[in-house]
């Protein structure tokens, strides 16, 4: 646990402070910068922005599901899951500077929350567990779809990058109901998409 407990400190550390790589090629990397208007450019950087928050939060909350896991197969699901995460961290991180953006001043708080609540559900269960994951990447899945249609046509560098992520994301809840991700109750569906909610307007301006 001691090691664990560690090992989740350093990552914290990484994910908050230290500027994240990927393995894959950013999307988009091939397409020229678009010429857009300082309004869309604004406006697609505070996008970007959410999009960052968001993974900050995947890799807290897969952070915490692993801490408190029963199962070592879904384990290492969940740790292949967080590093495909950390990728989405870079891209989105190098594309808010590319829009002369910045990240969200409250990623902190973002982190610690999503940690408690990964760590919770790891608590309550494998099954459980799986199917807050589940609910999230849906969720995440439809609050991109919603990114698509609010970014410019002419800003492809960062619609590439919201597209891979949302088949990333659909891949990660088809595993998770693979490994036996238990449908969780309405009220917690809607719960969960009212505190989104809030994260996301936050994390357009702040």
């Amino acid at each position: 646990m001691l090691d664990s407990l560690i090992v989740g400190f350093d990552k914290a550390l990484r994910t908050l402070c230290a500027a994240s790589t990927t393995t894959r090629g950013v999307p988009g990397a091939e397409c020229a910068e678009p010429a857009l208007s300082a309004q869309d450019k604004s406006h697609s950087g505070a996008l970007m922005r959410i999009n960052h928050v968001g993974e900050v939060c995947a890799q807290a909350l897969y952070q915490g599901q692993a801490l408190t896991c029963h199962d070592p197969e879904i384990r290492r699901a969940l740790e292949q899951a967080a590093d495909e995460e950390t990728e989405h961290l870079a891209w989105t991180e190098q594309r808010i500077a590319e829009l002369g953006a910045r990240k969200s001043m409250l990623n902190p708080l973002w982190y610690l929350g999503a940690l408690t609540m990964g760590a919770v559900a790891g608590k309550l269960g494998d099954a459980v567990s799986l199917g807050f994951l589940a609910e999230t990447e849906r969720q995440v899945e439809a609050h991109l779809d919603h990114h698509l249609s609010e970014l410019s046509v002419q800003d492809v560098k960062s619609r590439a990058i919201v597209k891979q992520m949302k088949l990333d994301e659909m891949a990660h809840a088809v595993t998770a109901v693979r490994l036996g991700a238990r449908d969780l109750p309405a009220n917690i569906k809607t719960g969960m998409r009212l505190v989104a909610g809030v994260m996301t307007r936050a994390a357009y301006y702040i």
